[in-house]
């Protein structure tokens, strides 16, 4: 197999001007400060430090933009990682996480070399929103210990214990810090509803503004607060040692479940991403590309002490708004963080984490899709439809994201599977409609040719409904003829259903003919023997030829009738 690979970024040089380069300036830069606290906070609330979170954007901003399938998709760390990073760090500690990273980069280039990209669309609508809305829920659960300043020496990864630890330290509310979480999120709320009205603050995304004014008002007054520099000791000014993590042979049988839930999440929200991009400038990503790029991406920032990152749709989407034309636009997010850190680090030690608490909360509902759990929004669709929702957003909040796209596709499979038996069916052909009143029959009455039409599929979930026929309750016929013009496909258990029917039907003496068979049915039943068994004079193009050859099937003298 010749691996494909061939960054977007390649076909958008060519013709690439000053205009362009003008547009993606100013969409980088204001990307790269929206990306500044969204980075540390998604960190932060991940169980890392905000340091890491900015070089996993840094990093893995630059490379996504650099070597991926879409042109306008920024890659960072994301909110809906927070759950699965967060339970790992408790777990398997955060040398363990980053070697997960490592192992989830190399499953997702795995599966953009072998072309899996466009197989992430087949995860049903239902449980991407079950699970995106039960990410979002467990996000905001874990913000309410530092927004409320909750006193909690290590907060469990499990949701039972979650809970039980947060009412149990209800009687340590801070007050200091619950005030500064709620008036970051009112001036956060305030900004963005105003925006949309004021063209220059809409210059300066909200969460960067709250952030700024929180941090300068910090600085001055001295809150009685937990902050970065209380906390993690400030942001480092320079560049993370670079090396690979401390690797345990004993661990890492134990980091394949956690890398491929890191893989599958990162996976799905950024091809969802690239999607809705498209949608956004009238173009089309490469899905496998973007796979191999955000496999490259997340081997490459471990190494810098970040981790996990996929394409984030709200900077995705900021990206469009700003004017972003090509991947330079990302690839200049990514330069600006650096300069930043470079430039800025020592300010951040001011940043509230009350203050980041409050812009993670918005970002947690806000990514929800909330108008789908509405009762009038729920019954417009099937019982199955509900079924697989709810289930898939309950296990994620109660148990395991995992588990909830796992419970959630085991659940779509079934339902499809019973979809489609139930469409497929045998009906019986009344033969005076090619032959009028008097066809074939014998003497005493009983059929001498019987036919029936088959509808659907003929695959594991409904090769039962043959079964009927071997029974012959219509009677013993001459032949018996399948009219296959309304099949669709024929799986390897249909066949063998259909062969069974042929030898209980040879038992009897009666012939089974086939008649309109389909490219895909006909291709199985001649690859797999099953034509020659029946002979070509039993395979016919239609059903008005299936009769005549059912006419000179059987040696019984007898009078014409119809069955």
């Amino acid at each position: 197999m010749v691996i494909s690979f061939r960054p977007k970024l390649f076909d958008t040089l060519p013709g690439y001007g000053q205009g362009h380069f003008t547009q993606d300036l100013s969409a980088g830069i204001t990307v790269g400060v929206l990306a500044l606290p969204l980075a540390m906070a998604f960190a932060i609330a991940s169980g890392m430090s905000p340091t890491a979170g900015i070089w996993t954007a840094i990093v893995a901003g630059f490379l996504i933009s650099a070597l991926g399938g879409s042109r306008v998709q920024i890659g960072g760390p994301t909110g809906a990682f927070i759950p699965i990073i967060y339970a790992i760090v408790v777990d398997y500690g955060v040398s363990n996480l980053l070697i997960a990273t490592m192992m989830s980069g190399v499953m997702l280039f795995a599966m953009g070399a072998f072309r899996l990209g466009n197989m992430i669309r087949f995860i049903p609508v239902s449980v991407v929103i079950g699970f995106t809305n039960g990410i979002a829920v467990v996000i905001f659960i874990s913000q309410i210990k530092d927004f409320l300043g909750l006193s909690i020496d290590k907060m469990p990864g499990e949701f039972f214990g979650k809970m039980e630890a947060l009412l149990g330290a209800t009687h340590t509310i801070h007050l200091p810090t619950l005030a500064v979480a709620v008036a970051s999120l009112v001036v956060l709320l305030a900004w963005n509803r105003t925006a949309r009205r004021v063209a220059w603050m809409r210059r300066l995304p909200g969460p960067l503004a709250v952030l700024l004014i929180a941090t300068a008002i910090n600085a001055i007054v001295q809150f009685p607060v937990d902050t970065i520099g209380s906390r993690f000791g400030g942001i480092p000014q320079q560049v993370p040692h670079f090396g690979l993590p401390e690797l345990s042979l004993g661990t890492l049988g134990k980091l394949i479940a956690p890398a491929l839930t890191i893989a599958l999440l990162g996976a799905i929200e950024s091809l969802l991403s690239a999607r809705v991009a498209d949608n956004q400038i009238d173009d089309r990503h490469d899905p496998n590309q973007e796979l191999m790029a955000q496999g490259i991406a997340n081997v490459a920032a471990p190494l810098f002490g970040g981790f996990a990152a996929t394409g984030a749709i709200a900077r995705t989407a900021t990206n469009i708004r700003s004017g972003g034309h090509t991947p330079i636009a990302g690839i200049i997010h990514a330069l600006v963080l650096l300069a930043v850190v470079l430039a800025l680090a020592p300010l951040a030690s001011h940043i509230p984490l009350a203050t980041l608490s409050a812009i993670v909360v918005i970002v947690s509902v806000n990514m929800g899709e909330w108008h789908a759990f509405a009762w009038k929004e729920l019954t417009r669709y099937s019982r199955q439809y509900r079924t697989i929702l709810l289930g898939t957003f309950f296990v994620t909040v109660v148990f395991d994201l995992t588990l909830a796209v796992e419970l959630g596709m085991v659940l779509a499979s079934l339902f499809f599977i019973y979809r489609m038996s139930d469409l497929t069916r045998v009906e019986r052909i009344a033969l005076e409609d090619y032959y009028g009143v008097e066809a074939l029959s014998r003497a005493d009455g009983t059929p001498r040719i019987l036919a029936y039409r088959v509808f659907g599929s003929l695959f594991f979930g409904a090769a039962n409904k043959l079964e009927n026929l071997m029974l012959m309750e219509d009677g013993h016929p001459d032949a018996l003829i399948l009219d296959m013009e309304k099949v669709i496909n024929i799986d390897t258990t249909g066949l063998d259903m259909l062969q069974a029917l042929h030898r209980a039907l040879e038992k009897r003496g009666t012939q089974l003919i086939l008649c309109d068979l389909n490219a895909q049915p006909a291709s199985i039943v001649q690859r797999s023997g099953f034509g020659e068994t029946l002979g070509t004079e039993n395979l016919a193009g239609n059903i008005t030829d299936a009769l005549l050859r059912a006419q000179r099937c059987g040696s019984r003298d007898a009078e014409v009738s119809y069955a």
